[in-house]
């Protein structure tokens, strides 16, 4: 990739990593035993909501140090596919005025997908790790 594509795909990883990370965040802060009581609302396992929260934040600050963003990314995909098809597609694109709709979801997938196909090596650890190995087989 060239500068401008590299700088472009690290400000969607750095962006998409920490609003991930302050979603999975909040769902501890506001009391997890609410998210599981919702999953349960909608037909979903309640333990679910763990790992939903989890991959959140672990997997926010990974897409901001730039560790495993084609796969954190693509596992945001998959998430983000699942919200909209068990929570969010009821209730359209712009919601019901009670509920938020999926339009947020839909700009999440779209970065993720960006990330997944493209990476982002500028500044990111997986750019340490790759480069010493280069080097190291140079």
């Amino acid at each position: 990739m060239n500068l401008k594509t590299e700088i472009g795909a690290l400000i969607l990883r750095v962006t998409l990593g920490s609003l991930f990370f302050i979603h999975g965040f909040v769902k501890f802060q506001g009391g997890i035993e609410n998210i599981v009581d919702w999953f349960n609302s909608i037909g979903l396992p309640g333990f679910g909501a763990y790992g939903v929260a989890l991959l959140e934040i672990i997997g926010g600050v990974a897409l901001i140090i730039g560790l495993g963003t084609k796969i954190i990314s693509a596992l945001f995909v998959l998430q983000m596919i699942g919200a909209i098809l068990t929570a969010k597609l009821s209730v359209g694109l712009l919601g019901n005025g009670q509920m938020a709709g999926y339009e947020l979801d839909l700009g999440f997938m779209a970065i993720a997908i960006y990330l997944t196909i493209t990476g982002s090596n500028l500044l990111s650890i997986n750019q340490l790790i790759f480069q010493k190995r280069t080097n190291k087989l140079t």
